[in-house]
């Protein structure tokens, strides 16, 4: 019998592949319940205000809104822990994505995922 989940994710990425790796990755942990998915900034920063997430995890780069204007505004209006899953991982945008307010960055997953991001689930 499944444990009753006592996280609730979103998992924001502009990516269909990632999106589904990520949830999948997640889903693995009967403490943990995707409730939605986000394909661009807007999306994601209705489907926060609506469904009140406890955990985010945040592409950087999107169409429409990119992941940096959402933390900027999610922060601002509905604070929330967000965990950035990107594969822009120069040290000017991990310390920017930090300084608007994410909780960790970690290196996108590849078709091979890293132990990294299995580690969030944990």
């Amino acid at each position: 019998m499944r444990a009753r989940p006592t996280i609730r994710a979103l998992v924001i990425d502009d990516s269909a592949y990632s999106r589904q790796t990520i949830t999948r990755m997640l889903a693995a942990s009967p403490l943990v319940e995707v409730v939605a998915t986000a394909r661009d900034g807007e999306d994601a920063l209705r489907k926060t205000l609506e469904l009140r997430p406890d955990v985010v995890t945040l592409d950087l780069e999107m169409p429409r809104m990119d992941g940096f204007t959402y933390l900027r505004l999610v922060m601002a209006q509905c604070p929330t822990p967000v965990i950035v899953v990107s594969g822009r991982g120069g040290d000017a945008d991990v310390f920017k994505a930090l300084d608007l307010g994410a909780t960790d960055f970690i290196e996108k997953p590849t078709p091979h995922a890293t132990p990294e991001l299995e580690s969030i689930r944990d």
